[in-house]
């Protein structure tokens, strides 16, 4: 695997999520973090692309985190690569969190599970008309509220001082869970000009919600968002992403990433992020490679399996 790739190289119309696109390997090598790429060809073309992080994890170590990949334009590159992992790694353990390998043949592969599968939403761009179409009807009636109480949107440049970075901390220390650090959207920032930024809706000078929206490729990611309780009378989020989804749209993406759905502790959250037209995405969970673990993994019971 390459240590400093040229990371222009991936083909423009390979969905990258967010963990495996050039632009966040530049915010963590902005960070002093290393980031390996390998890819496999077919037919002079890229094929098959996946990132990997070191990472500690426990008495195993340092391993080789691979999150949200490999990425391929066909399965068989996914089988490929699961196939030939173990020498494409040089025997090191591997931390995967796959998408769209198969339970049955990551345990014949040798890999372990660890945390069972989580879903994501995934939303589709494109004509202002076909996105409203797909809107809940709750959804688009409170947009169409939001559009007529005279709100104002404003975009920025993320920057520490920026409300939404406090309101984001406050917010996960309440409700206590961890929150994204800020230190790696302004990487992301400074390393991408131009492919990070904060949409803002404020009424009366109030800010009433925001959300951070990283660009990478075809795709794009809502990074972290926050909304006030005057925010919510006013519909004031659906604005402001509906806003981004626009403004995306126009730039050329086809699908925004809108993050994890937690429907037993965010149910309401679950609710909007589907309300927009999304769908549920389901991701294939944690998984380890580890030599001494490989033969006991490949005899697990299916039902035992994440």
């Amino acid at each position: 695997m390459e240590q400093h790739p040229d990371l222009s190289d991936l083909p423009p119309d390979l969905p990258l999520p967010l963990q495996q696109s050039p632009e966040y390997a530049r915010a963590l090598e902005g960070l002093g973090l290393t980031v390996r790429r390998g890819q496999r060809e077919r037919n002079g073309r890229i094929s098959l692309s996946w990132q990997t992080q070191a990472r500690r994890f426990g008495r195993f170590g340092t391993v080789e985190l691979i999150s949200r990949g490999p990425v391929a334009h066909r399965p068989q590159d996914l089988q490929d690569w699961l196939f030939h992992s173990r020498l494409l790694h040089s025997g090191r353990p591997v931390l995967l969190n796959p998408d769209g390998i198969a339970r049955a043949d990551l345990r014949r592969a040798g890999f372990w599970p660890l945390i069972t599968p989580t879903s994501v939403a995934l939303l589709r761009l494109g004509p202002v008309a076909d996105m409203r179409s797909r809107m809940a009807q709750k959804w688009r009636n409170r947009l169409n509220r939001a559009q007529n109480a005279g709100l104002k949107l404003s975009r920025h440049t993320p920057d520490p001082s920026h409300w939404l970075f406090a309101a984001d901390r406050a917010q996960a220390r309440q409700k206590g869970y961890r929150s994204l650090p800020p230190a790696l959207s302004l990487s992301f920032a400074k390393a991408n000009p131009g492919k990070a930024r904060i949409y803002e809706i404020r009424k009366d000078g109030d800010p009433l919600a925001a959300i951070l929206i990283l660009r990478h490729g075809v795709m794009a990611t809502w990074q972290i968002g926050h909304i006030t309780e005057k925010g919510r009378i006013f519909n004031a989020m659906n604005l402001a992403l509906f806003s981004a989804m626009q403004e995306l749209a126009e730039q050329g993406h086809h699908i925004l990433d809108l993050g994890l759905l937690n429907t037993q502790d965010s149910p309401g959250l679950a609710r909007f992020k589907l309300g927009t037209g999304a769908r549920a995405h389901q991701l294939g969970g944690s998984w380890l490679r580890h030599n001494a673990l490989a033969p006991l993994a490949r005899r697990l019971p299916q039902r035992l399996a994440a």
